[in-house]
C-alpha cells in the first residue's frame, strides 16, 4: 500500500501510488516506527517545495523522527497547497521566486520566514484550507494558478482550466460557474510578475 504522503492542491494529504515531480515538508507529522501520519498537517509555517534528486542524497521516507517528506504531482500544485520553494535544495529557484514575490506584493528585503508568516494566513482558515476571490477573471489568471469548484481543483494554463488528479491534468470543456482561487494571493502576485512554476507534462498536451 502506498504511504499517505501526496499533497493534493487543497493541501491534504492522501496516499497514491502515482509519483510526483517535487518533494517538500511541514516538519515533523509522521510516526516513523507506523509510517503514518500525526493527527496534525504541520509541525512549522515552513512549508517548502524540494527536489526529488539532490547531490546523489537519498531519504528512506518516513523512516525517522525527521521532517515528513511529502509530495506534490508539480510546482502548480505545491503553490495552491501553501508552500514555497526551498532555499537550499532549489536556491535558485527560490531566489527568483523572492525577486518576483517582492515586486508582486510591494515589500524588499523580505526573509523566507517574513513570506512564511503571509503565507500561512493565506492558506488557512482555522485550520482548514483558505479560498479567495478570483482577483481578475478566470481566462487571465496565469499559467500555473490553481481555482477550486466543489470538489474539483483546476489548473489554468493558456487560459484553459485543466481538471487535477494525482495522475495529471485533463482539459476540462465545461465552463467553471464561481470558481475560488486555491493559489495564494502573494503567490498568484509573484507568478504574475515573472515568476514560472514548474507544470506536470500533461498540462501541455
Amino acid at each position: 500500500m502506498p504511504l499517505q504522503n501526496r499533497v493534493t492542491p487543497t493541501g491534504e494529504i492522501i496516499a497514491t501510488p502515482h509519483r510526483g515531480m517535487f518533494t517538500g515538508n511541514r516538519g515533523i507529522i509522521h510516526d516513523p516506527a507506523t509510517k503514518t501520519l500525526l493527527k496534525k498537517r504541520w509541525s512549522s509555517p515552513a512549508w517548502i517545495t524540494c527536489l526529488c534528486e539532490f547531490r546523489g542524497w537519498r531519504r528512506p521516507v518516513m523512516a525517522r523522527r525527521s521532517w515528513t517528506e511529502l509530495f506534490f504531482l508539480d510546482e502548480a500544485t505545491a503553490f495552491a497547497a501553501g508552500h514555497r520553494p526551498c532555499f537550499f535544495c532549489r536556491r535558485d529557484d527560490a531566489k527568483r521566486f523572492r525577486v518576483a514575490w517582492e515586486m508582486g506584493n510591494d515589500a524588499r528585503g523580505i526573509s523566507a520566514k517574513a513570506m512564511d508568516a503571509v503565507l500561512h494566513r493565506e492558506r488557512l482558515d482555522r485550520g482548514k484550507k483558505r479560498l479567495h476571490v478570483l482577483p481578475m477573471p478566470l481566462a487571465e489568471l496565469p499559467d500555473g494558478a490553481m481555482v477550486q469548484q466543489g470538489d474539483d481543483c483546476f489548473l489554468l494554463a493558456q487560459g484553459k482550466p485543466l481538471l487535477w488528479s494525482p495522475a495529471g491534468y485533463v482539459l476540462h470543456t465545461s465552463a467553471l460557474d464561481h470558481p475560488m482561487l486555491l493559489t495564494p494571493p502573494s503567490t498568484l502576485r509573484a507568478i504574475i510578475d515573472g515568476y514560472k512554476p514548474v507544470l506536470h507534462p500533461t498540462a501541455r498536451r
